[in-house]
């Protein structure tokens, strides 16, 4: 199998992919903008050939690469970044080069939250409220509808970036006399609920062959917005609410060989469960980490084993909850890195700086730790969390 993976030394885990493809016997032919000497060692090893470009947004330069890579190797059976940065790219590549996977006539439906709407109404499961192209008649007419607050964000986008909650009429004008004209936003019902992710793998043949959740007790826009730090909780049973949900959109979406990681809210109203939004690619801010240390497993080579063999072990059991906190540096905390570290060393599983691109929305320097008792899992990260002059947490 000749895989190109696209960008391979960001984000650092795709060295993790990349080892084990090579493991499975695949050519894993490498594009990105690093010089290769810059490439940590175990993902050297990882590739056959490496080819740096100059800029990974320059389509003719990567579209070189990959008829160079066709003409020495042949036929390209992959092209992947899983990464949500690069969708409409991977997608473009398959397309000319009629390479297996998401083409450009339905990757809309994966990054458009308007067009993801459609396909959970077609799943039958309960979505946000929203509307699109909106001016100030049409946004008053969906609040006198459903009241405030509401949420605006880019229609197609990317985490939180420009995700606002508004309460308010002088709130929405502000929005609207500010908002950049060349974007498109949607404005949705805003939910008040806790955020529960489906996370897995479905096979070439569109089966699920693994599943796990995870759950946010604070939203990412929350975070961004206030300056906030962020955590959340990797889960030991996928509740039957989320698995039935899940599988449902996944089977509308009929997506084969990938990785997925839809967002749901469970309603503190009525307890329902509302779809948020759906990704075909792995969870970001650690997340494949936290299904490891959850299940005592390892993702990524499950995940090469179902690309190459189209086959995942299993079934597999959590075993561990499996926490994520972490810390801003304009935030002071009334608990040093070695404080933690000397408490909680036996918890403790991983902890590391979070790149700058990343650390608006997940923090600059992050732990992460299980323990089989939840209880025990969220006073670690209260107890990283806690801020100078306010109450302790602990004595």
């Amino acid at each position: 199998m000749n895989f190109i993976f696209f960008s391979p030394n960001f984000p650092k885990y795709c060295t993790e992919f990349c080892f084990h493809l090579k493991n499975c016997g695949v050519n894993v032919l490498g594009i990105g903008d690093a010089d290769y000497n810059d490439l940590n060692e175990k993902l050297k090893n990882s590739l056959t050939e490496y080819i740096k470009i100059n800029r990974l947004e320059n389509y003719d330069e990567v579209l070189r690469a990959v008829g160079y890579y066709t003409h020495k190797y042949g036929k390209i059976d992959r092209f992947e970044s899983l990464n949500e940065h690069w969708l409409d790219l991977d997608a473009r590549i398959r397309t000319d080069f009629n390479i297996f996977g998401t083409k450009l006539d339905f990757i809309s439906n994966l990054k458009q939250k308007s067009k993801m709407e459609k396909f959970f109404n077609k799943s039958e499961v309960e979505s946000i409220r929203s509307i699109t192209k909106f001016h100030r008649v049409k946004a008053k007419k969906f609040i006198e509808k459903i009241g405030y607050p509401v949420v605006v964000k880019p229609n197609q986008g990317v985490g939180a970036n420009m995700t606002y909650k508004l309460a308010s009429e002088s709130e929405l004008e502000h929005f609207l006399h500010t908002k950049p004209s060349e974007v498109e936003f949607i404005m949705q019902e805003f939910i008040d609920g806790v955020l529960l992710t489906y996370d897995g793998l479905v096979n070439k043949d569109g089966e699920i062959v693994f599943a796990a959740s995870h759950e946010f007790p604070h939203s990412i826009m929350d975070t961004v917005n206030s300056g906030n730090h962020f955590s959340y909780y990797g889960l030991k049973e996928v509740s039957k609410e989320i698995e039935e949900s899940g599988r449902r959109i996944i089977r509308t979406y009929g997506i084969k060989e990938s990785f997925f990681h839809l967002e749901f809210f469970k309603s503190n109203a009525d307890g329902n469960i509302i779809a948020l939004e759906v990704n075909m690619r792995p969870p970001g801010t650690w997340m494949t980490d936290a299904i490891n240390f959850t299940y005592d497993i390892d993702i990524y080579k499950l995940w090469a084993n179902m690309i190459v063999n189209n086959q995942v072990e299993g079934p597999f059991a959590g075993k561990y909850y499996t926490g994520f906190a972490s810390k801003k540096n304009h935030l002071t905390y009334a608990h040093e890195h070695e404080e933690i570290m000397q408490r909680y060393h036996h918890e403790i599983v991983k902890h590391d700086s979070i790149t700058d691109v990343q650390s608006q929305s997940r923090g600059n320097y992050a732990y992460q730790f299980r323990s089989k008792d939840f209880d025990k899992v969220k006073q670690i990260t209260a107890y990283i969390h806690a801020v100078e002059n306010r109450i302790k947490v602990f004595s």
